[in-house]
C-alpha cells in the first residue's frame, strides 16, 4: 500500500516562501493498494495537483472519500481535472448532512453554483457518482475494505480505516478527543461522561492495530486551552491514540496555517523531547506534502 500527501495545510491554503518544506495546501491524502486502485481522502485544494498527474493513466476511476465539507477538505473538487475529460469516473464518497438533509452530491452541487463556480456539473465531460455513507458500515473499493467512523469535529465528520491486502492506514479527519460539556457538580455530568467513554473506545477500536495512523496535530499543548471546542486535536492527543491503538506509525498533519515550516520543526522538536520514542512502539512524523510512505 502506498500513502502520498498532496495537502497536509489546515483550515486555510497557505502557499508562500515560509510553508515550501511542508507544504500549503489544504488537506488530500492519495492512498494505492497493491492491486493500484486509487482511493483519495479529502479534496482540498491538494487534489489539484493531485488530478495533473492522473492525466498520465486515464481513464481514471477515482474513489474519493470525504472526512467532512468544511471548505479547507472539498473547495479543490471543482478543479479536479479528470471530471473535465470523457471517460473518467469519480465516485464521490461522504455522510448524510442532517442540517441540509440531503447526502453527500450536496457538497458538488453548492459549489457548482453559478455566482461560484462557472461550469455546471452536467457540462462535465467525466461522469460523478454519489455514496452516502453510514457510522460503521464498510464497503469495499476493489480489493480495499473502507470504513467510515463518526469523530468529534463541528459538523458531521468521518474517520476512514482503509484495510486492504493486510496492510491497514486510518485517517482522522479533523478531530478533537471527546470531552465532557459538564462540570463534575453538574446533573447532566454522568450520563454524559458515559457517552464520552462510549465515543472514545469506538474511536480507539478504529484505529486499533493500524500500520499507519494519520491525525489530527493542530496545536500544541499550551496553545489548546484557547481552542478547546474547536474540534481540532494536539500533537501529545494523537501521540497517545497511537500508543493506545498500537499504531506502528503516526503521520501529524492539518498544519496550523499560520505556523511556518521553521516554526512546525521547532514545535515538533519539543513533541519529540516530551514524547520521546520508545523501542517497539509507534514512530513519529510531520505529513509532507509530496512525500510518499510505501508499506
Amino acid at each position: 500500500m502506498k500513502v502520498r500527501f498532496w495537502g497536509v495545510r489546515g483550515s486555510i491554503a497557505s502557499p508562500g516562501p515560509n510553508t515550501v518544506r511542508y507544504g500549503g495546501n489544504t488537506t488530500c491524502i492519495e492512498i494505492r493498494t497493491d492491486n493500484n486502485e486509487l482511493i483519495i481522502i479529502d479534496a482540498g485544494t491538494g487534489i489539484f495537483p493531485l488530478s495533473q498527474t492522473l492525466l498520465a493513466e486515464l481513464p481514471v476511476t477515482a474513489n474519493v472519500l470525504i472526512t467532512h465539507s468544511h471548505w479547507d477538505h472539498i473547495q479543490g473538487l471543482p478543479f479536479f481535472i479528470p471530471n473535465f475529460i470523457p471517460g473518467n469516473l469519480l465516485r464521490l464518497h461522504g455522510a448524510f448532512d442532517p442540517v441540509s438533509g440531503k447526502g453527500v452530491e450536496h457538497i458538488m452541487s453548492v459549489q457548482l453554483q453559478y455566482s461560484y463556480f462557472p461550469v455546471r456539473e452536467a457540462e462535465m465531460k467525466g461522469r460523478i457518482e454519489y455514496v452516502t455513507l453510514a457510522p460503521e458500515q464498510s464497503i469495499q473499493i476493489g480489493s480495499a475494505t473502507v470504513t467510515p467512523y463518526l469523530m468529534n469535529h463541528p459538523v458531521i465528520d468521518f474517520g476512514y480505516r482503509i484495510e486492504a491486502n493486510g496492510k491497514s492506514v486510518f485517517f482522522t479527519g479533523d478531530h478533537e478527543p471527546p470531552m465532557n460539556i459538564y462540570e463534575p457538580e453538574d446533573d447532566g455530568y454522568a450520563e454524559y461522561q458515559t457517552f464520552v467513554d462510549e465515543k472514545a473506545d469506538s474511536i480507539l477500536r478504529a484505529m486499533r492495530g493500524v500500520d499507519v495512523l494519520i491525525a489530527d496535530c493542530s496545536y500544541t499543548e499550551q496553545e489548546y486551552p484557547a481552542k478547546k471546542g474547536w474540534g481540532h486535536g494536539t500533537f501529545n492527543s494523537s501521540i497517545q491514540y497511537a500508543k493506545d491503538a498500537g499504531a506502528k506509525l503516526l503521520f501529524c498533519t492539518h498544519h496550523e496555517p499560520t505556523r511556518s515550516d521553521d516554526a512546525l520543526d521547532e514545535v515538533f522538536r519539543q513533541v519529540l523531547v516530551d514524547n520521546p520514542p520508545q523501542a517497539g512502539g509507534p514512530d513519529y512524523r510531520l505529513a509532507r506534502e509530496g512525500e510518499t510512505y510505501e508499506f
